[in-house]
Protein backbone atom coordinates (compact mmCIF):
# COMPACT_ATOMS: atom_id res chain seq x y z
CA UNK A 1 0.00 0.00 0.00
CA UNK A 2 1.16 3.67 -0.96
CA UNK A 3 2.72 5.42 2.05
CA UNK A 4 0.21 7.80 1.36
CA UNK A 5 -2.31 5.66 1.70
CA UNK A 6 -1.04 4.14 5.28
CA UNK A 7 -0.76 7.65 6.46
CA UNK A 8 -4.25 9.14 5.66
CA UNK A 9 -5.79 6.15 7.50
CA UNK A 10 -3.61 6.53 10.51
CA UNK A 11 -4.85 10.20 10.36
CA UNK A 12 -8.29 9.47 10.16
CA UNK A 13 -8.19 7.18 13.13
CA UNK A 14 -6.43 9.65 14.79
CA UNK A 15 -9.03 11.55 14.84
CA UNK A 16 -12.62 11.07 15.96
CA UNK A 17 -13.75 14.87 16.48
CA UNK A 18 -12.91 18.20 14.55
CA UNK A 19 -10.77 18.80 17.60
CA UNK A 20 -8.44 15.97 16.94
CA UNK A 21 -8.31 16.90 13.64
CA UNK A 22 -7.14 20.55 13.52
CA UNK A 23 -4.63 18.88 16.34
CA UNK A 24 -3.59 16.44 14.16
CA UNK A 25 -3.17 19.26 11.02
CA UNK A 26 -1.04 21.56 13.77
CA UNK A 27 1.44 19.16 14.89
CA UNK A 28 1.96 18.37 11.05
CA UNK A 29 2.63 21.83 10.54
CA UNK A 30 4.68 22.33 13.03
CA UNK A 31 6.89 19.40 12.06
CA UNK A 32 7.75 21.46 9.13
CA UNK A 33 8.46 24.60 10.20
CA UNK A 34 5.33 26.53 10.18
CA UNK A 35 4.86 29.33 12.92
CA UNK A 36 1.78 29.22 14.86
CA UNK A 37 0.23 32.57 15.27
CA UNK A 38 -2.49 34.09 17.61
CA UNK A 39 -5.12 36.26 16.59
CA UNK A 40 -4.83 38.03 19.62
CA UNK A 41 -1.35 38.95 19.07
CA UNK A 42 0.20 40.86 16.70
CA UNK A 43 1.15 39.44 13.64
CA UNK A 44 4.84 39.43 12.11
CA UNK A 45 4.15 38.09 8.16
CA UNK A 46 7.75 37.60 6.40
CA UNK A 47 8.08 36.81 2.40
CA UNK A 48 8.81 32.91 2.10
CA UNK A 49 7.59 31.77 5.83
CA UNK A 50 5.08 29.54 6.58
CA UNK A 51 2.06 30.32 8.99
CA UNK A 52 -0.96 28.83 10.67
CA UNK A 53 -3.98 30.22 12.80
CA UNK A 54 -6.26 28.13 14.62
CA UNK A 55 -10.13 29.50 15.71
CA UNK A 56 -11.97 27.42 18.70
CA UNK A 57 -9.67 24.56 18.17
CA UNK A 58 -11.45 23.07 15.58
CA UNK A 59 -10.99 25.47 12.23
CA UNK A 60 -6.98 26.23 10.96
CA UNK A 61 -5.98 28.13 7.90
CA UNK A 62 -2.52 27.50 6.74
CA UNK A 63 -0.34 29.60 4.70
CA UNK A 64 2.91 30.06 2.95
CA UNK A 65 3.93 32.65 1.92
CA UNK A 66 5.80 33.59 -1.43
CA UNK A 67 8.77 35.12 -2.53
CA UNK A 68 7.73 38.10 -4.52
CA UNK A 69 4.50 40.15 -3.20
CA UNK A 70 4.60 42.55 -6.16
CA UNK A 71 1.44 41.19 -7.78
CA UNK A 72 0.33 38.53 -5.45
CA UNK A 73 -2.96 37.05 -5.55
CA UNK A 74 -4.22 33.55 -3.39
CA UNK A 75 -3.99 30.15 -3.99
CA UNK A 76 -6.91 28.71 -1.54
CA UNK A 77 -8.20 25.09 -1.54
CA UNK A 78 -10.28 24.44 1.52
CA UNK A 79 -12.40 21.48 3.52
CA UNK A 80 -14.07 20.49 6.90
CA UNK A 81 -13.25 18.87 9.98
CA UNK A 82 -16.26 18.20 11.23
CA UNK A 83 -18.63 14.95 10.26
CA UNK A 84 -22.22 13.49 11.36
CA UNK A 85 -22.43 11.96 14.96
CA UNK A 86 -24.51 12.34 18.27
CA UNK A 87 -23.10 14.76 20.83
CA UNK A 88 -23.47 14.11 24.23
CA UNK A 89 -25.58 16.72 26.07
CA UNK A 90 -24.46 18.56 29.65
CA UNK A 91 -26.51 16.05 31.80
CA UNK A 92 -25.13 12.91 30.44
CA UNK A 93 -27.12 10.25 31.86
CA UNK A 94 -30.48 8.17 31.65
CA UNK A 95 -31.45 5.57 33.91
CA UNK A 96 -33.98 2.97 33.33
CA UNK A 97 -34.96 1.40 36.53
CA UNK A 98 -32.23 0.01 38.34
CA UNK A 99 -30.76 -1.68 35.65
CA UNK A 100 -29.44 0.29 32.86
CA UNK A 101 -27.56 3.50 32.04
CA UNK A 102 -27.61 5.48 28.94
CA UNK A 103 -26.10 8.46 27.79
CA UNK A 104 -28.46 11.34 26.63
CA UNK A 105 -27.15 12.09 23.35
CA UNK A 106 -28.45 14.60 19.98
CA UNK A 107 -27.72 14.53 16.51
CA UNK A 108 -24.69 16.45 14.90
CA UNK A 109 -25.50 16.64 11.01
CA UNK A 110 -27.03 14.70 9.09
CA UNK A 111 -26.26 10.84 9.76
CA UNK A 112 -26.87 7.47 8.41
CA UNK A 113 -28.90 5.94 12.25
CA UNK A 114 -28.78 2.80 11.62
CA UNK A 115 -24.85 3.02 10.80
CA UNK A 116 -24.54 3.74 14.33
CA UNK A 117 -25.87 0.86 16.23
CA UNK A 118 -24.51 -2.47 16.98
CA UNK A 119 -21.00 -1.25 16.91
CA UNK A 120 -18.20 -0.60 19.94
CA UNK A 121 -18.64 3.29 20.32
CA UNK A 122 -16.81 5.52 22.83
CA UNK A 123 -16.72 9.00 23.68
CA UNK A 124 -14.16 11.77 22.38
CA UNK A 125 -13.76 15.77 22.28
CA UNK A 126 -13.16 18.47 24.06
CA UNK A 127 -12.99 19.62 27.96
CA UNK A 128 -12.74 22.91 29.14
CA UNK A 129 -10.34 22.68 32.24
CA UNK A 130 -9.52 25.47 34.66
CA UNK A 131 -5.74 25.36 36.06
CA UNK A 132 -5.38 27.27 38.75
CA UNK A 133 -7.58 30.42 37.49
CA UNK A 134 -6.47 29.54 33.65
CA UNK A 135 -9.23 28.45 31.57
CA UNK A 136 -7.77 25.77 29.13
CA UNK A 137 -8.40 23.23 26.59
CA UNK A 138 -7.63 19.78 26.44
CA UNK A 139 -8.39 16.67 23.78
CA UNK A 140 -9.24 13.34 24.72
CA UNK A 141 -10.58 10.44 23.19
CA UNK A 142 -10.98 7.53 25.51
CA UNK A 143 -9.39 4.32 23.86
CA UNK A 144 -12.08 1.68 24.91
CA UNK A 145 -15.00 -0.32 23.94
CA UNK A 146 -17.36 1.82 26.07
CA UNK A 147 -20.76 1.66 24.78
CA UNK A 148 -23.28 0.51 21.98
CA UNK A 149 -26.44 1.64 20.65
CA UNK A 150 -28.49 -2.04 20.47
CA UNK A 151 -31.01 -2.22 17.68
CA UNK A 152 -34.40 -4.22 18.74
CA UNK A 153 -34.88 -7.77 18.09
CA UNK A 154 -36.94 -8.33 14.63
CA UNK A 155 -38.78 -10.61 16.73
CA UNK A 156 -40.22 -7.45 18.51
CA UNK A 157 -40.38 -5.19 15.50
CA UNK A 158 -41.36 -7.34 12.69
CA UNK A 159 -41.45 -4.17 9.98
CA UNK A 160 -37.60 -2.98 10.63
CA UNK A 161 -36.25 -4.16 7.24
CA UNK A 162 -39.57 -2.92 5.32
CA UNK A 163 -40.59 0.38 7.51
CA UNK A 164 -37.06 1.26 9.29
CA UNK A 165 -37.46 4.32 11.53
CA UNK A 166 -35.16 5.49 14.31
CA UNK A 167 -36.33 8.29 17.11
CA UNK A 168 -33.10 9.96 17.88
CA UNK A 169 -34.03 10.61 21.59
CA UNK A 170 -35.29 6.74 21.37
CA UNK A 171 -33.68 4.72 19.71
CA UNK A 172 -30.49 6.45 19.08
CA UNK A 173 -29.33 6.51 23.09
CA UNK A 174 -26.27 4.34 23.70
CA UNK A 175 -26.03 1.71 26.68
CA UNK A 176 -23.21 3.07 29.12
CA UNK A 177 -23.50 0.53 32.03
CA UNK A 178 -25.92 -1.25 34.11
CA UNK A 179 -26.89 1.01 37.50
CA UNK A 180 -23.52 3.53 37.56
CA UNK A 181 -22.73 6.59 39.99
CA UNK A 182 -24.08 10.14 39.28
CA UNK A 183 -21.95 11.77 36.83
CA UNK A 184 -20.34 8.69 35.90
CA UNK A 185 -19.22 10.15 32.64
CA UNK A 186 -17.37 13.40 33.65
CA UNK A 187 -15.88 11.08 36.56
CA UNK A 188 -14.61 8.54 33.98
CA UNK A 189 -12.91 11.54 31.49
CA UNK A 190 -11.54 12.99 34.64
CA UNK A 191 -9.39 10.34 34.95
CA UNK A 192 -8.81 9.75 32.26
CA UNK A 193 -7.16 13.23 32.03
CA UNK A 194 -5.57 12.95 35.29
CA UNK A 195 -7.27 16.12 36.76
CA UNK A 196 -9.72 16.02 39.71
CA UNK A 197 -13.21 16.17 38.42
CA UNK A 198 -14.15 19.86 40.10
CA UNK A 199 -11.99 20.87 36.98
CA UNK A 200 -14.22 20.16 34.72
CA UNK A 201 -15.67 23.16 33.45
CA UNK A 202 -17.29 22.94 29.98
CA UNK A 203 -16.93 20.03 27.40
CA UNK A 204 -17.95 19.17 23.77
CA UNK A 205 -18.21 15.46 23.56
CA UNK A 206 -18.89 13.14 20.56
CA UNK A 207 -19.54 9.36 20.44
CA UNK A 208 -17.43 7.84 17.94
CA UNK A 209 -17.22 4.38 16.12
CA UNK A 210 -14.56 2.15 17.42
CA UNK A 211 -13.13 0.38 14.31
CA UNK A 212 -10.06 1.24 12.29
CA UNK A 213 -9.62 2.08 8.54
CA UNK A 214 -9.44 -0.82 6.31
CA UNK A 215 -8.35 -1.60 3.13
CA UNK A 216 -10.48 -4.08 0.83
CA UNK A 217 -11.38 -5.31 -2.37
CA UNK A 218 -10.10 -8.15 -4.71
CA UNK A 219 -7.06 -6.10 -5.99
CA UNK A 220 -6.97 -3.95 -2.81
CA UNK A 221 -8.69 -1.10 -4.06
CA UNK A 222 -11.36 0.36 -1.93
CA UNK A 223 -10.41 1.90 1.51
CA UNK A 224 -13.41 1.99 4.53
CA UNK A 225 -13.32 3.95 7.70
CA UNK A 226 -15.50 6.73 9.33
CA UNK A 227 -15.05 9.86 8.30
CA UNK A 228 -14.04 9.77 4.84
CA UNK A 229 -16.18 12.78 4.06
CA UNK A 230 -14.35 15.20 5.05
CA UNK A 231 -10.69 14.05 6.31
CA UNK A 232 -9.66 12.32 3.14
CA UNK A 233 -10.01 16.17 1.46
CA UNK A 234 -8.51 17.45 4.58
CA UNK A 235 -4.98 15.09 4.15
CA UNK A 236 -5.03 15.34 0.40
CA UNK A 237 -5.44 19.17 0.49
CA UNK A 238 -2.80 19.19 3.87
CA UNK A 239 -0.29 17.08 1.77
CA UNK A 240 -0.10 18.96 -1.20
CA UNK A 241 0.41 22.35 0.30
CA UNK A 242 3.23 20.90 2.15
CA UNK A 243 5.38 19.67 -1.00
CA UNK A 244 4.70 22.51 -3.22
CA UNK A 245 4.45 26.39 -2.87
CA UNK A 246 3.89 29.26 -5.27
CA UNK A 247 6.59 31.82 -6.04
CA UNK A 248 3.83 34.52 -6.67
CA UNK A 249 0.70 33.69 -5.01
CA UNK A 250 0.53 32.86 -1.11
CA UNK A 251 -1.20 29.08 -0.66
CA UNK A 252 -3.85 28.81 1.53
CA UNK A 253 -5.03 24.94 3.49
CA UNK A 254 -8.48 26.70 5.20
CA UNK A 255 -9.77 23.70 7.17
CA UNK A 256 -13.74 24.97 8.76
CA UNK A 257 -15.51 23.07 11.22
CA UNK A 258 -19.01 22.48 11.70
CA UNK A 259 -19.78 22.45 7.93
CA UNK A 260 -22.65 19.39 8.17
CA UNK A 261 -24.47 21.85 10.29
CA UNK A 262 -24.75 24.78 8.22
CA UNK A 263 -21.11 26.50 8.99
CA UNK A 264 -23.16 29.56 10.76
CA UNK A 265 -20.71 29.53 13.81
CA UNK A 266 -17.49 31.93 14.39
CA UNK A 267 -15.69 29.12 13.00
CA UNK A 268 -17.46 27.69 10.05
CA UNK A 269 -16.96 28.64 6.21
CA UNK A 270 -19.33 31.26 6.93
CA UNK A 271 -18.14 33.34 9.25
CA UNK A 272 -15.03 36.10 8.61
CA UNK A 273 -12.77 33.64 9.71
CA UNK A 274 -10.87 33.06 5.93
CA UNK A 275 -11.60 37.51 5.05
CA UNK A 276 -10.16 37.95 8.70
CA UNK A 277 -6.74 36.04 8.01
CA UNK A 278 -6.20 37.31 4.25
CA UNK A 279 -7.07 40.74 4.77
CA UNK A 280 -4.88 40.84 7.81
CA UNK A 281 -1.93 38.68 5.86
CA UNK A 282 -2.03 42.00 3.45
CA UNK A 283 -2.17 44.37 6.00
CA UNK A 284 1.40 42.48 8.06
CA UNK A 285 3.01 42.93 4.67
CA UNK A 286 2.49 46.35 3.93
CA UNK A 287 -0.58 46.14 1.24
CA UNK A 288 -3.25 48.59 1.04
CA UNK A 289 -7.26 48.22 0.72
CA UNK A 290 -6.88 48.04 -2.80
CA UNK A 291 -3.66 45.69 -3.12
CA UNK A 292 -6.06 43.65 -1.61
CA UNK A 293 -9.21 43.50 -3.37
CA UNK A 294 -7.20 43.36 -6.76
CA UNK A 295 -5.68 39.87 -5.10
CA UNK A 296 -8.62 38.61 -4.29
CA UNK A 297 -9.73 39.51 -7.64
CA UNK A 298 -7.29 36.99 -9.04
CA UNK A 299 -6.84 34.71 -6.29
CA UNK A 300 -8.69 31.12 -7.02
CA UNK A 301 -10.34 28.62 -4.46
CA UNK A 302 -10.73 25.03 -4.51
CA UNK A 303 -13.76 23.76 -2.44
CA UNK A 304 -12.90 20.36 -1.60
CA UNK A 305 -15.90 18.06 0.24
CA UNK A 306 -16.64 14.30 -1.15
CA UNK A 307 -19.21 13.25 -3.98
CA UNK A 308 -21.53 10.64 -4.21
CA UNK A 309 -19.84 7.35 -6.64
CA UNK A 310 -22.41 5.47 -8.63
CA UNK A 311 -23.41 3.07 -6.12
CA UNK A 312 -23.64 -0.78 -7.66
CA UNK A 313 -26.54 -1.84 -6.26
CA UNK A 314 -29.04 1.73 -7.40
CA UNK A 315 -26.91 3.42 -9.93
CA UNK A 316 -30.63 4.90 -10.99
CA UNK A 317 -30.20 7.52 -8.23
CA UNK A 318 -26.89 9.41 -10.03
CA UNK A 319 -28.00 11.06 -13.30
CA UNK A 320 -27.02 8.84 -16.49
CA UNK A 321 -23.87 10.86 -17.39
CA UNK A 322 -22.45 13.06 -14.86
CA UNK A 323 -21.76 10.84 -12.70
CA UNK A 324 -18.28 9.44 -11.45
CA UNK A 325 -16.54 5.94 -10.17
CA UNK A 326 -14.41 5.08 -7.23
CA UNK A 327 -10.58 5.44 -8.74
CA UNK A 328 -11.52 7.45 -11.35
CA UNK A 329 -10.20 10.36 -10.66
CA UNK A 330 -11.12 14.22 -8.88
CA UNK A 331 -14.99 14.90 -9.26
CA UNK A 332 -16.11 18.46 -10.54
CA UNK A 333 -19.39 19.09 -8.91
CA UNK A 334 -22.25 21.87 -10.33
CA UNK A 335 -25.64 22.71 -9.72
CA UNK A 336 -28.33 25.08 -11.50
CA UNK A 337 -29.11 26.27 -8.61
CA UNK A 338 -25.41 27.07 -7.49
CA UNK A 339 -25.74 24.99 -4.45
CA UNK A 340 -21.70 24.19 -5.56
CA UNK A 341 -19.68 27.28 -7.04
CA UNK A 342 -18.69 25.95 -10.09
CA UNK A 343 -19.16 27.47 -13.39
CA UNK A 344 -17.85 27.09 -17.20
CA UNK A 345 -14.60 29.83 -15.85
CA UNK A 346 -13.97 27.62 -12.32
CA UNK A 347 -14.42 24.26 -14.37
CA UNK A 348 -12.26 25.19 -17.15
CA UNK A 349 -9.50 26.31 -14.75
CA UNK A 350 -9.22 23.03 -12.51
CA UNK A 351 -9.64 21.07 -15.94
CA UNK A 352 -6.16 23.19 -16.74
CA UNK A 353 -4.86 22.26 -13.48
CA UNK A 354 -5.57 18.52 -13.99
CA UNK A 355 -4.38 17.92 -17.21
CA UNK A 356 -1.15 19.64 -16.18
CA UNK A 357 -1.00 16.90 -13.24
CA UNK A 358 -1.86 14.24 -15.48
CA UNK A 359 -4.98 13.80 -12.93
CA UNK A 360 -7.97 11.97 -14.50
CA UNK A 361 -11.09 13.96 -14.13
CA UNK A 362 -15.39 13.24 -13.38
CA UNK A 363 -18.38 15.41 -12.86
CA UNK A 364 -21.25 15.24 -10.82
CA UNK A 365 -24.69 16.69 -10.85
CA UNK A 366 -27.70 15.91 -9.46
CA UNK A 367 -30.36 13.78 -10.81
CA UNK A 368 -32.81 16.55 -11.82
CA UNK A 369 -35.64 15.14 -10.34
CA UNK A 370 -33.87 15.05 -7.01
CA UNK A 371 -32.29 17.78 -3.91
CA UNK A 372 -29.03 17.27 -3.40
CA UNK A 373 -26.37 18.50 -0.35
CA UNK A 374 -24.25 22.02 -0.46
CA UNK A 375 -20.88 22.78 0.71
CA UNK A 376 -18.55 24.91 2.52
CA UNK A 377 -18.09 26.74 -0.71
CA UNK A 378 -20.48 28.95 -1.36
CA UNK A 379 -20.90 30.05 1.99
CA UNK A 380 -17.10 30.89 2.44
CA UNK A 381 -17.75 32.82 -0.79
CA UNK A 382 -20.32 35.38 0.34
CA UNK A 383 -17.52 36.43 2.66
CA UNK A 384 -14.50 36.57 0.00
CA UNK A 385 -15.75 36.66 -3.98
CA UNK A 386 -13.43 34.27 -5.41
CA UNK A 387 -13.12 32.30 -8.55
CA UNK A 388 -14.17 29.31 -6.95
CA UNK A 389 -14.45 25.23 -8.14
CA UNK A 390 -16.12 22.67 -6.28
CA UNK A 391 -14.31 18.88 -6.26
CA UNK A 392 -14.70 15.58 -3.95
CA UNK A 393 -13.57 12.37 -3.87
CA UNK A 394 -16.14 9.72 -4.85
CA UNK A 395 -17.79 7.59 -2.30
CA UNK A 396 -20.08 5.06 -1.14
CA UNK A 397 -22.52 6.01 1.75
CA UNK A 398 -21.54 9.77 2.49
CA UNK A 399 -22.87 10.06 6.09
CA UNK A 400 -22.92 6.37 7.01
CA UNK A 401 -20.84 5.66 10.29
CA UNK A 402 -18.47 3.94 7.88
CA UNK A 403 -18.02 4.76 4.51
CA UNK A 404 -16.61 3.68 1.24
CA UNK A 405 -13.86 5.07 -1.32
CA UNK A 406 -11.06 4.32 -3.47
CA UNK A 407 -7.55 3.96 -2.79
CA UNK A 408 -6.23 6.13 -6.24
CA UNK A 409 -8.00 8.96 -5.56
CA UNK A 410 -6.45 10.46 -2.35
CA UNK A 411 -3.08 10.58 -4.89
CA UNK A 412 -4.89 12.12 -7.85
CA UNK A 413 -6.17 15.24 -4.69
CA UNK A 414 -2.11 15.18 -3.46
CA UNK A 415 -1.39 15.42 -7.24
CA UNK A 416 -3.89 18.14 -8.00
CA UNK A 417 -2.72 20.29 -4.66
CA UNK A 418 1.14 20.05 -5.70
CA UNK A 419 -0.24 21.97 -9.39
CA UNK A 420 -2.19 23.88 -8.04
CA UNK A 421 -0.13 25.22 -4.92
CA UNK A 422 2.63 25.68 -7.47
CA UNK A 423 0.66 27.72 -9.73
CA UNK A 424 -0.12 31.67 -9.69
CA UNK A 425 -3.54 33.21 -11.17
CA UNK A 426 -3.88 36.44 -12.75
CA UNK A 427 -7.33 38.12 -14.06
CA UNK A 428 -6.15 39.76 -17.22
CA UNK A 429 -9.35 40.97 -18.72
CA UNK A 430 -12.85 40.70 -19.06
CA UNK A 431 -13.59 36.65 -18.50
CA UNK A 432 -10.16 36.13 -18.66
CA UNK A 433 -7.30 34.27 -16.44
CA UNK A 434 -3.53 33.69 -17.01
CA UNK A 435 -1.63 30.60 -15.06
CA UNK A 436 1.67 30.47 -15.13
CA UNK A 437 4.36 28.30 -12.57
Amino acid sequence: MQNDIKEMLNFIDSNPTAYHTCQSVRSMLLENGFEELLESHKWDIKPSKDYFVCRNGSSILAFRMCDDLSDYSFNIAAAHTDSPCFKIKEKAELTTGEYYTRLNTEGYGGMICSSWMDRPLSVAGRVIVNNNGSIESRLVAIDRDLMIIPNVAIHMNRDINEKASYNKQVDMLPLFGSKTEENALMKLIAKELDINLDQIVGSDLFLYIREKATVFGYNEEFIASGRLDDQQCVYGILKGLLNSRSKNSIDVAAFFDNEEVGSGTKQGAASTFLYDVLHRISMCVGKDEEDFHRAVASSFMFSADNAHAVHPNHPEYTDANNCNYMNEGIVIKSHAGQKYTSDGLSIAIAKNLAKKADVPVQYFANRSDKVGGSTLGNLAMAQVSINCVDIGLPQLAMHSGYETAGIKDTQYLIRLMEEFYKSHFKETGFGAVTITD
